[in-house]
């Protein structure tokens, strides 16, 4: 993939993905924003890139079945589509981004692998009932649950947050993880993997994603008590907490101002596309990591050291 885009002040030039040439400091993306109760992918400008064509599997997840709520768009997408490119078949929880899912269903289909799509409400105990009901009906089994699905919000100070937002935030962050992993671990057998997605905001303390924040901080230490818990069951929990990527989270958190501002603190000095974290994904869903358990991944651009 050969191209240029330009942005504000800045241009990017992609050349086969290896890499973005641009000035110290960058804008991702102008200004934008959704006002949706989740983000949607193709309303975005530009499109994240969620495929590295210059990724090529090697079966690492030959004949698995991974689940990754929130997989129809974003790091999800990204990460669904390098499971598909490793062997894994996929199922696709998602709240009510049809057209993105459909998009995310047809790169799976297009890389050989299946894919399930199911919609609904991952605060609701009983969709994570029915994920695994309808996983099993599919395809017999569960390999992988990557509980990836979450929701954040502007608010300026902890006064603005409504009691209806921090419910919300904290269904879908935290106790959807809960549910389906509840509901998952039944059926999962040595060798499986969870993986859930934290956030740098957890590690930083985000002034204007106190919510959010709290539930990112939440799913840090749930990984941690699982791993041990499940360690001599041989089912490896670990999380990863990435710095800023362009996905429909940000557009639809941050007033529009902000937007060409995100990544700027990092070392690197920018923001990432969502195809720069799908391997970390991948380490940890494959054997590769068969002796991490209870880690945090920090992919962030050196954001956040030590």
């Amino acid at each position: 993939m050969k191209g240029k885009y330009t942005f504000g002040r800045d241009t990017y030039l992609y050349n086969n993905l290896e890499g973005v040439k641009v000035s110290k400091y960058h804008v991702m993306a102008p200004p934008q924003q959704q006002r949706d109760l989740v983000g949607k992918e193709y309303k975005m400008e530009p499109k994240p890139i969620f495929d590295n064509p210059n990724y090529i599997g090697s079966g690492k997840l030959k004949n698995k079945v991974a689940i990754i709520t929130g997989g129809d768009s974003g790091l999800g997408r990204a990460a669904a589509i390098a499971f598909a490119k490793e062997g894994a078949d996929l199922v696709i929880p998602y709240f009510d981004e049809h057209e993105d899912a459909q998009e995310t269903k047809k790169w799976i289909e297009k890389y050989g692998k299946k894919c399930l799509l199911i919609s609904g409400d991952l605060s609701d105990p009983n969709f994570s009932k029915t994920i695994v009901e309808k996983t099993l009906k599919h395809f017999g089994k569960i390999d992988i649950l990557v509980n990836n699905a979450g929701v954040q919000y502007q608010a300026d100070s902890l006064e603005e947050i409504e009691e209806e937002q921090f419910d919300w935030t904290m269904k879908v962050n935290v106790y959807g993880m809960f549910y389906l992993t509840k509901a998952c671990l039944p059926h999962l057998k040595e060798g499986s993997s969870i993986i859930n997605l934290s956030s740098i905001t957890t590690f930083k303390g985000e002034p204007q994603l106190i919510d959010y924040v709290t539930t990112k901080g939440a799913i840090v230490g749930f990984t941690r008590s699982l791993a041990r818990n499940l360690a001599l069951k041989k089912i490896r929990v670990n999380a990863i907490a990435p710095g800023f990527f362009w996905t429909p989270l940000q557009p639809n958190c941050w007033v529009k101002e902000k937007i060409p501002t995100l990544g700027a603190e990092a070392a690197m000095a920018r923001g990432a596309m969502p195809y720069e974290l799908a391997p970390t994904y991948v380490f940890l869903a494959s054997d590769d990591s068969s002796y991490v358990t209870g880690q945090v991944i920090h992919n962030n651009g050196g954001e956040i050291m030590g």
